[in-house]
């Protein structure tokens, strides 16, 4: 029994895994790529389901199969973040209005867009800055040792259109 209570728990660790990721992709525009990871999520999901459905009198198997599910939730997870999908779009907003950040920001290969916007304690300015998502910690650090004090929002954008960063997001 405990050979089938490990197979049952791997089994949905490993579909699970794959559910989320094709969520994920799906979520993001990668709909080929889910669409290939679907047809294997779906062949282990029946031969999981099969075995615990054949063991369903035995308690420890319907257990491990939910501890085997939120394991698995937890590893598509981890393995998205690790290929971090996508761009991010961060926004800055500081009190430094020489521009210096700004230009710190492009000196190290970032796109920066800047303004100047009004708060309530006077002028700041304002910097949007698309980067890949792998590369989103990297630019939040980057930003905090140039400015602790910056105020930094990120979204995950959903489309482009346009500037100079749409030929490379294409290819």
């Amino acid at each position: 029994m405990l050979k089938i209570l490990l197979f049952i728990f791997l089994i949905q660790i490993v579909y699970v895994s794959a559910y989320t990721l094709r969520m994920i992709l799906t979520l993001k525009g990668q709909k080929y790529i889910a669409a290939l990871i679907s047809m294997g999520e779906i062949v282990i999901y029946v031969l999981g389901l099969n075995l615990v459905l054949s063991y369903l009198t035995q308690p420890s198997a319907l257990i491990v199969y939910a501890v085997g599910y939120g394991l698995g939730v937890l590893l598509g997870a981890w393995i998205e973040e690790k290929i971090a999908l996508g761009y991010v779009t961060v926004k800055v907003i500081c009190n430094q209005m020489d521009g210096g950040l700004a230009n710190a920001l492009r000196d190290k290969g970032y796109g920066v867009t800047s303004w100047v916007g009004s708060g309530r304690d006077g002028d700041r300015l304002v910097m949007e800055i698309l980067a890949k998502r792998k590369n989103q910690k990297l630019l939040y650090q980057t930003i905090l040792a140039l400015d602790p004090k910056a105020f930094v929002i990120t979204v995950e954008p959903k489309q482009f259109h346009g500037g100079f960063w749409t030929r490379s997001i294409k290819k």
